[in-house]
């Protein structure tokens, strides 16, 4: 790469099929990489200086002095992580194809195209796992040491992964499903959630231990099942392990709604909340006709690739 050649990266949003909740103890998940994506473009410089512009903020430090934005959060906790072994300062724009508060992964898509960009930027030549390890550890940094992984995977790898943190699994599958995404119009964010059914838990310990059993193999077997693409058994699945979301507490009766109207048309498999629930997103799986509900339809599709890396000269 010649120091005028600028570089740019392009994550996937990623999207839950299964294994929320219980993937963070143990159980294997499924998400799949969507085609929306976060664009990153780094043009380097002769200097020190870091410029970001970005739809949440913009950003001007030097490398030595990279001091945390709440608007940019992981952006800036991938920096620091990397401004060690970067040759130089850069100006760096962030363009997203879809808004932030959708449950699509966007943090997970801009930590993912980030590690991509400043692995090639600084010639460390990292393989896929270890940008996965590096990004991990960013979004861990940020969500004090919360976050399965799951999203990054799948924005890392593209098409449909099957993950387990420990000990780590992460197993691309064949299939490439038909999905629906639907957004409720409001979301409790993650850690709320999580910290919820954690309360919960308390009270009836081994019956949620019952629960995440079940979720674990409800996953496991739509693994085998979207490997298989064998689309109505991924159905019925989707539609037991949202059974398991509401004996969980995480359903609320709009995601019902919603749930059970794209149940009920005939393109459609089955249907789950996409996510850790109480808000947020519904995936539905086959071809969905419109709804006559007051819920905004997410035009998505399975994306193939994941990070991708081009260099172009400067002028170009």
């Amino acid at each position: 790469m010649s120091e005028s050649s600028i570089l740019e990266a392009s994550a996937p949003g990623s999207i839950m099929l299964m294994g929320e909740h219980a993937v963070l103890r143990g159980a294997t998940a499924l998400a799949c990489a969507v085609d929306r994506y976060i664009h990153i473009r780094l043009a380097p410089r002769n200097d020190r200086q870091v410029n970001i512009s970005s739809a949440l903020g913009d950003y001007s430090a030097t490398l030595e002095h990279l001091p945390d934005d709440v608007h940019l959060s992981f952006v800036v906790a991938a920096l620091q992580s990397w401004r060690e072994v970067l040759p130089g300062g850069f100006d760096l724009s962030i363009q997203s194809e879809f808004s932030h508060t959708l449950g699509l992964g966007s943090s997970a898509a801009v930590v993912a195209a980030l590690t991509a960009l400043l692995d090639r930027f600084a010639g460390t030549g990292l393989t896929r796992e270890q940008q996965f390890d590096r990004a991990l550890k960013v979004i861990h940094q940020v969500q004090n040491g919360r976050g399965s992984g799951t999203d990054l995977a799948a924005s890392l790898y593209g098409g449909v992964i099957a993950y387990r943190v420990n000990p780590r699994q992460l197993r691309p599958l064949k299939g490439l499903p038909t999905l629906g995404l639907w957004y409720v119009g409001y979301k409790m964010k993650t850690p709320e959630v999580l910290a919820l059914v954690e309360r919960k838990s308390q009270r009836y310990p081994s019956l949620y231990e019952g629960l995440d059993r079940l979720m674990a193999q409800c996953s496991e077997k739509t693994a085998q099942a979207v490997d298989a693409e064998d689309w109505s058994a991924t159905g019925e699945l989707m539609n037991l392990y949202q059974g398991l979301m509401d004996a969980l507490g995480v359903n609320d009766a709009r995601l019902s709604e919603l749930v059970y109207a794209l149940r009920a048309q005939d393109g459609v498999w089955g249907a789950k909340i996409s996510g850790s629930g109480l808000g947020d997103c519904v995936v539905c799986l086959g071809e969905a006709g419109d709804l006559d509900l007051p819920y905004e339809r997410i035009a998505v599709g399975v994306s193939a690739p994941g990070v991708r890396i081009t260099t172009v000269e400067a002028g170009d």
